[in-house]
This record gives C-alpha cells, sequence and structure tokens, in this order.
C-alpha cells in the first residue's frame, strides 16, 4: 500500500467541483463531460445513481501535500449489475449457483455511460504514487464493505494494462466509432467510400428527409424547455422498450443543460411545426458522444440520420476528430463507424470464481480481436475492400 491518506466520499457534495476537475481534466483544460464534476453530481443530486436505484456513491480521494486532492476515482457499490454495458449476470449467476454471494460489487465507471475515458484520475498524469494508492484503496473498499469484486469498466488501454499487472483480469469488448479523416465536408467523407455504399448513404439520407422533416442541432440556450420536454419524451419511449425501467428521469437533463449548457448537441427532428425525434449527443474536447435516442413517429432511416449522419456533420462542422455512437450496434458499420476495441478490468476475491471468469476472459478476448478484424473488412471505405471496384 503506497504511503497515501484516501478517503471515501458518500456524494459529490462532499467534494469542491473544482478540486474534482482538477483531477478529472489531469492537466487538460478541462475534464471530459462525463468525468466533470458537472456530470456526475447531477446524476445524483436528481437521483438517478443513489442508493436507491443500486448505484450507492464510494468515490475515492487522495489528498496531496497541499491538502488538496491529487487523485480521485469514481467509484459505486453496486447492488445489481445494470447501466453498467460490460456484462457480467453469467458470473453473477454461476457465483449465485455455487452458494455465494455477488453483490454487493464495487463499479469504477459513469453510471448508465458506455464512453472510454480515464477512471484513475489524477491531477499529475507523472504522479508516482497516485494510480497504486487509488487501486490499493479499491481493493481496500471492497473489503471494508464486504464486496465480491470490483470492476472498472471503460478504462483506458493504458489504465487496463496497468491494472492487469496489478491482479486485475483483463477484458475486451468493442464499439463503433466514426473517424474524422480531415473531412471538410460530409461529401469528401462519402468519397472514401465504395460506390455501391456511397450512393446507399445518399439515398437514405434523402429518404430520411422526405416526409418534410427538418434537423435542428440544440446547445447552449438553444437548450429549451420545449425541446427538453420532447425529448425525455422519445427517451422514455426508447428506455421503455429497452430496459423496462428508463435509468434518468426529467430532472437530470434539466440538471445537465443548466450546468453544462455548452457540452451537449440536441440533434432534433421537426415535422409540421412539432418535434418528432431526437438524438442528445455530448461535447468533448475531440469527440463527439452519442448518447440517447428516441421517437414519437417512425420514418424510413431517421434514427440512421438523427443519430450518426447528423453525428458525423457536426464533427466536420466542430472539427472533432471521432464520433462515439453508443454501445453495439453492426448496422453503424454501414454508416462508416468501424470497430474499436473497449477496455474493463475487473478484480474478483474468491479464488474460484476468479479462475472460472479468467478462462472465459481468455477466450473471450480472443473472439472480440477475430470479430474485430472481420468487421473492419465488411467496412464500407473502399481500402476495406480490396475486390470492390469503382
Amino acid at each position: 500500500m503506497p504511503d497515501a491518506h484516501i478517503r471515501i466520499l458518500p456524494a459529490l457534495t462532499e467534494i469542491k467541483p473544482a478540486d474534482w476537475d482538477a483531477c478529472a481534466a489531469g492537466g487538460a483544460a478541462r475534464p471530459e463531460p462525463f468525468l466533470s464534476h458537472a456530470f456526475l453530481s447531477a446524476l445524483e443530486s436528481s437521483g438517478c445513481a443513489a442508493a436507491r436505484t443500486g448505484w450507492l456513491p464510494q468515490h475515492l480521494v487522495i489528498d496531496g501535500p497541499d491538502g488538496t486532492p491529487s487523485a480521485v476515482m469514481p467509484a459505486y457499490l453496486k447492488s445489481h449489475s445494470r447501466g453498467e454495458y460490460v456484462f457480467d449476470q453469467g458470473w453473477a449467476d454461476a457465483y449465485s449457483r455455487a452458494g455465494g454471494d455477488y453483490y454487493p460489487k464495487v463499479q469504477v465507471s459513469v453510471p448508465f455511460t458506455p464512453v472510454t475515458g480515464r477512471r484513475l484520475l489524477l491531477k499529475d498524469p507523472e504522479d508516482p504514487v497516485g494510480r497504486p494508492a487509488l487501486t490499493a484503496g479499491l481493493k481496500e473498499l471492497v473489503r471494508l464493505r464486504g464486496a465480491s469484486s470490483a470492476h472498472v469498466t471503460f478504462a483506458t488501454q493504458g489504465e487496463w494494462e496497468g491494472l492487469s499487472q496489478l491482479g486485475f483480469l483483463p477484458r475486451t469488448d468493442r464499439q463503433f466509432h466514426w473517424t474524422n479523416a480531415g473531412y471538410a465536408t460530409y461529401d469528401d467523407f462519402l468519397a472514401e467510400l465504395a460506390s455501391r455504399k456511397r450512393k446507399a448513404l445518399k439515398k437514405e439520407r434523402r429518404e430520411a428527409l422526405a416526409d418534410g422533416i427538418t434537423i435542428e442541432w440544440l446547445t447552449g440556450a438553444g437548450l429549451t424547455d420545449e425541446a427538453l420536454d420532447a425529448f425525455f419524451m422519445f427517451y422514455l419511449d426508447t428506455g421503455g422498450r429497452k430496459w423496462g425501467t428508463p435509468y434518468l428521469n426529467r430532472e437530470l437533463f434539466s440538471l445537465l443543460a443548466e450546468r453544462m449548457p455548452q457540452d451537449i448537441l440536441l440533434v432534433m427532428a421537426r415535422r409540421d411545426g412539432r418535434y418528432i425525434a431526437g438524438a442528445l449527443n455530448f461535447i468533448g474536447a475531440e469527440t463527439l458522444y452519442g448518447r440517447y435516442w428516441g421517437a414519437v413517429e417512425q420514418h424510413p432511416f431517421l434514427h440512421f440520420e438523427v443519430c450518426y449522419h447528423q453525428a458525423i456533420d457536426f464533427a466536420i462542422a466542430r472539427g472533432l476528430k471521432v464520433v462515439e455512437a453508443g454501445a453495439q450496434g453492426e448496422h453503424k458499420l454501414a454508416r462508416g463507424y468501424l470497430p474499436v476495441t473497449t477496455y474493463s478490468a475487473h478484480y474478483i476475491v474468491h479464488p474460484g470464481l476468479r479462475t472460472a471468469v479468467a478462462q472465459y476472459l481468455d477466450r473471450e478476448r480472443a473472439y472480440v480481436e477475430e470479430d474485430a478484424a472481420v468487421l473492419t473488412e465488411l467496412g464500407p471505405f473502399r481500402r476495406c475492400r480490396e475486390e470492390e471496384h469503382d
């Protein structure tokens, strides 16, 4: 255990926003949206990430020599495995059948948000004490709470490698991201595609807006109550069908629009004077993060237009390098989003469960690597299909 004093915070109100954000930024001008005090505290104060929803905050804080936090970690004591997007329910079921209690567990993540980012948040990225101290503190938190395990999900590759060296089991998965190769326009991007794919996307975009539908980009002061009310209804419809009970409430969206309006992009579709569909995105330093989608009218290809094509348009307009369009979805491949590896690391106390999970993860990592290679070859880009001729 490194020589460091670690505190456990039951809420983000226990730390100054500037102190948390200095660690979350890690030397950058500001943190990425989902690591910010504004975002994480909004989840808590709205009641979305709280004990009653199975997300009990247990954030770790290391104080530096000057008395201000030098490192932090967003951590939660979980009573279930929902809202994580790295699926371990099979591990929980197997452990339960063997007579063990998988819950509670400790989750190091951004709740309800499958977005890669730093999880061991050091004010100084070169701090030699912060990472091993936070890791040791995480293991101690597991012991203190009687938890079965700790899970660091959607970590950076560097964190994943470091945690693997410290006894965590490495896991991989994949998402689909779009990369901006310096395009000035959407047509520049289309020029990279095989002819047949290019024509298909042009037709798709025309048909998506064929019923008199117009698109609006709303950010900052444009995040009006009218737009937020409409989007929340879209979210409830989609969330209810996907999860049964949506994770987020209306208060959260108001808090986010109040606390971080310049970090939010709502792509809204309007027809006959009313909003009919929308997608919520967050704007990072180099990345546009697509999060939620919903609609009250069904139109061919509207989902693809609002979620994927408009995100690409915005990223090109803003000079952003990447669009992360959320978890899963091989349908994104045809729209220019290619496979990208995601990383998580898992600390499991029980030796038998640990051995079984380690064996499973060895096989899973091999499959993820092979699957990503196959999907990349199936992508729409001309360089991905050597047999294609324009």
